[in-house]
């Protein structure tokens, strides 16, 4: 019984070892014919709709045509290097560059995604991506994003950045609060700070401003202001309010043209899910 287990684990010993003898003489064999691999193509993917970066500018910045990466050993080609000058760029996100045994360089890029462009009151102008961070304006490409402008007073280094004033993240914040719900993302055109560093909205349809106030409570504040387009607004006209603030959580005030008159709504916060469910409304006027 013995001689049988000692004849087992001398066999599975001596497995292992062939196993292991015949792994490194696959590593040295892959590593000889990596060396002698050339660089056969240098293939880019930019995925997404916006092209702050084309393929011509991340040749420029890898210099895959200057400094004839094509022909070229692989070993003696720096991957790493060649993604951190990526990452380097302002309008890329991440960078992945990786090669195959066959030859060919794949580059994937993922560019920075802007929701917001801030002119603070300096004549600064830059954008804010979606994760808050400050990007400078491309010379390739303009995007369709909320504007926002005023007396704002986040300054730009021209690099990515942080946002640094509560006032600029209060922008951001409505901002990226908008873009997300399709009715507004369709109906605010531009984020305006007034004089007071309050939050004023403009829409595209009707000539009055919005005012917020601050980025406290939104689903609030949006849901009163809905309810307000649907109810109040069809019996006066667009037209019958300069301005339409919303910036206490529990009052919709409309500010009429003329004569200045103030109609307010007054709503109930405690039982607006209740009414909304049956009337569809959570605004009672006075």
């Amino acid at each position: 019984m013995f001689k049988k287990r000692f004849w087992r684990y001398l066999l599975l010993g001596f497995a292992w070892l062939i196993s292991l003898g015949g792994l490194v003489v696959l590593m040295g064999f892959i590593e000889i014919k990596k060396s002698e691999v050339l660089c056969k193509d240098v293939k880019i993917y930019i995925p997404g709709n916006q092209y702050f970066i084309d393929e011509q500018e991340v040749d420029n910045i890898l210099q895959i045509h200057s400094q004839a990466l094509i022909g070229k050993k692989m070993e003696s080609i720096n991957i790493h290097e060649m993604e951190e000058k990526l990452k380097a760029n302002p309008f890329i996100e991440t960078a992945t560059v990786y090669a195959n045994m066959d030859g060919v360089i794949n580059v994937e890029i993922s560019q920075r995604q802007p929701i917001l462009r801030m002119m603070n009151r300096f004549d600064q102008d830059f954008y804010v991506d979606q994760h808050g961070l400050k990007m400078p304006l491309s010379e390739n490409f303009t995007a369709r994003v909320l504007v926002a402008n005023g007396y704002i007073d986040e300054l730009f280094a021209n690099h990515v950045d942080t946002l640094h004033t509560d006032m600029a993240m209060a922008v951001f914040k409505t901002a990226d609060y908008i873009r997300k719900d399709s009715l507004w993302d369709a109906q605010i055109a531009q984020i305006y700070v007034n004089k007071d560093h309050e939050i004023e909205l403009v829409p595209r349809v009707g000539n009055n401003r919005i005012l917020l106030g601050d980025a406290d409570s939104l689903d609030t504040k949006f849901h009163n202001l809905r309810v307000f387009y649907k109810k109040a607004l069809p019996q006066v006209g667009w037209g019958a309010y300069k301005m339409i603030n919303i910036k206490y959580a529990n009052q919709v005030i409309g500010v009429r043209n003329e004569n200045i008159k103030k109609d307010s709504l007054q709503a109930d916060s405690a039982k607006r899910d209740s009414i909304k469910t049956k009337k569809d409304t959570s605004l009672i006027k006075k």
